[in-house]
């Protein structure tokens, strides 16, 4: 009384599909290193690239900011060192690489009443 439906048997998996199944296993791991280094690695290394650029153009009288957030003027310009004045008679060492922001002789420091009433 009970009709079993047929089994049909599965069509082999090389011949038609759009990519061999090699390439789909591999296309996946390749996708998501291409987005990584697009995302992360790429602008990672210009940014490098940018500070690196800023390093080599410190020189004297420059006002700069370190990492740790001193402001100060260049007084020595070494090739791994800078002499950095802090206050009046007062000069650290500081390795070039901790310096994070170089400002421009003459640039006054931001305001915050700049914003316009209207």
């Amino acid at each position: 009384m009970f009709f079993a439906t047929p089994a049909f048997a599965q069509t082999p998996g090389g011949a038609g599909g759009a990519f061999p199944e090699a390439l789909q296993a591999f296309a996946l791991p390749v996708a998501l290193f291409a987005l990584f280094y697009f995302m992360i690695l790429r602008p990672q290394q210009a940014r490098m690239k940018k500070h690196q650029a800023m390093l080599s153009a410190v020189k004297k009288g420059d006002t700069v900011v370190l990492s740790s957030g001193i402001i100060g003027k260049v007084s020595k310009v070494d090739d791994t060192e800078l002499g950095v004045d802090i206050a009046t008679g007062v000069t650290i060492k500081v390795v070039r690489s901790m310096v994070s922001e170089v400002r421009v002789k003459g640039e006054p420091a931001p305001a915050n009443d700049t914003k316009t009433v209207s």
